[in-house]
């Protein structure tokens, strides 16, 4: 079993334009409205970087960078874990068709953005962070590999780590082979230790336990429909403040069971 505190919570995604807002939405305390994602521009990159950014770079940028706020730490020092099912999808768009058209020449900006831990360099830019940086895709059950990655960094090297998970829809015609509608971000500070940020401690062990589903229906599409919003299940249940356990979609025949208790 793998143990580790959640000291901060970066959210964005249709209807939930940061984790105070989406905690409230999660906690039945206001009422769930989807509407499309808004990504901020990336005030952190210097100006020719920011022109540059895609929307998988916007997303990561501030998720990321909410969540090291909240807990009050200095994102140049912490190690990251960035998780993604499939990277840019707009990019990815271009690019083919681009290579499908008679002039196949790519922009050199298209090109590096297209590689899957471009976030992750643009994230060292905008942080100055010199700590490692893994990049993982993991098809649908790629926050569950994430969080997985980010807790072995937490308990074997003893230090906090970030894991940053995030998706980005598809324009047509890729869209009808891979349905993601929406830009949808998730970033959790993870510690070895409790603190006084700390939110939740989390306690996770494989489980062939059948994954739960939220009783919002909209809530729910949204769960199903972005592979980075399995992580809903587990921010609703540190919104609601109690100790439960969830299960996280991870494998086919295997699942995350989270043992989830409140730190305050």
């Amino acid at each position: 079993m793998l143990t580790a505190y959640i000291e901060g919570i970066g959210l964005l995604g249709p209807g939930l334009n940061n984790w105070p807002e989406g905690r409230r939405i999660l906690a039945a305390e206001a009422p769930y409205v989807s509407r499309p994602t808004d990504l901020p521009p990336p005030a952190s990159l210097p100006p020719s970087e920011r022109r540059r950014a895609s929307r998988a770079i916007k997303l990561a940028l501030a998720i990321g960078h909410e969540a090291i706020a909240a807990a009050q730490l200095d994102p140049a020092t912490l190690a990251t874990v960035f998780s993604s099912s499939a990277g840019d999808g707009y990019n990815c768009h271009e690019i083919c068709q681009a290579l499908a058209s008679n002039d196949r020449q790519l922009s050199p900006t298209r090109f590096h953005n297209s590689v899957h831990n471009a976030p992750a360099g643009y994230w060292s830019i905008a942080s100055g962070a010199m700590a490692s940086s893994s990049v993982i895709c993991a098809h649908d059950a790629s926050f569950g590999a994430g969080l997985l990655e980010a807790l072995v960094q937490v308990v074997a090297d003893n230090t906090r780590c970030v894991l940053i998970s995030y998706d980005t829809d598809y324009p047509e015609p890729l869209r009808a082979v891979r349905p993601v509608p929406d830009a949808f971000g998730v970033a959790l500070v993870l510690a070895p230790r409790p603190s006084a940020q700390a939110l939740a401690r989390i306690a996770v062990s494989f489980t062939d336990e059948a994954s739960l589903h939220i009783a919002d229906e909209s809530l729910e599409r949204l769960r199903q429909s972005i592979p980075a919003a399995r992580s809903l299940t587990l921010l609703q249940t540190i919104a609601r403040g109690g100790a439960a356990r969830i299960i996280v979609d991870y494998l086919e025949y295997m699942r995350l069971g989270v043992d989830v208790t409140p730190c305050s």
